[in-house]
């Protein structure tokens, strides 16, 4: 019986895995589109509009976002919410570490990552790319440090919601795409792992 669990469970988990790396022309050529569009939509404010701010609004964390919003769109770390609030919390998070541990980077980087996945926990924003939006806060650059929670809204806030924005129009061109995932998806996902372990 347990060992008839065990083998369902992981055909599921094979088949789940598999159904999660197939990916056709099309869905690749949206997700290319979308993470050049939202990225390059930064990197033009950033060069034309404020050309001596030393690269403020184009961070690292917005390329690790434009994985998940254009090219993994179901995933739970992808959805608005967790693109959003996952950046802004690790953001104050990161701010705050260096606000009060300033020079002590041995300290201060490990713990604003470690507070900043906390955080996002608890706040059910968690989004991977939050743990380098709070790095960056600590490690970044003297002009970063010295936004001090400005950090927060400009670049974080401002480039998600780039993001975000072109997430909306690029992810949801095909009726092949749809974001941010629906609730009913997710019932749907739960219904099915519930009924799957009570078998």
């Amino acid at each position: 019986m347990l060992k008839k669990r065990v083998k369902r469970t992981l055909r599921y988990t094979r088949y789940i895995y598999y159904r999660e790396t197939l990916v056709n022309r099309e869905e690749k050529f949206w997700s290319f589109l979308g993470s050049f569009i939202g990225i390059g939509l930064i990197a033009f404010w950033q060069s034309f509009l404020l050309k001596d701010s030393d690269s403020l609004f184009l961070i690292g964390s917005f390329g690790a976002s434009s994985v998940l919003v254009f090219g993994l769109i179901q995933s739970p770390l992808a959805q608005p919410r967790n693109l959003i609030g996952g950046h802004l919390v690790s953001a104050f998070v990161g701010v705050s570490v260096q606000s009060l541990l300033p020079e002590i980077i041995w300290l201060t980087a490990p713990l604003a990552v470690s507070l900043s996945i906390i955080a996002m926990q608890f706040t059910k924003t968690l989004h991977p790319p939050g743990g380098a939006t709070a790095l960056l806060a600590v490690i970044g650059s003297e002009k970063i440090k010295l936004l001090g929670y400005y950090y927060i809204l400009f670049p974080v806030l401002s480039g998600a919601l780039v993001l975000l924005l072109v997430a909306l129009i690029f992810n949801n061109i095909t009726p092949n795409r749809k974001y941010p995932v629906s609730n009913n998806y997710k019932k749907r996902l739960k219904r099915l792992f519930f009924i799957r372990q009570r078998n």
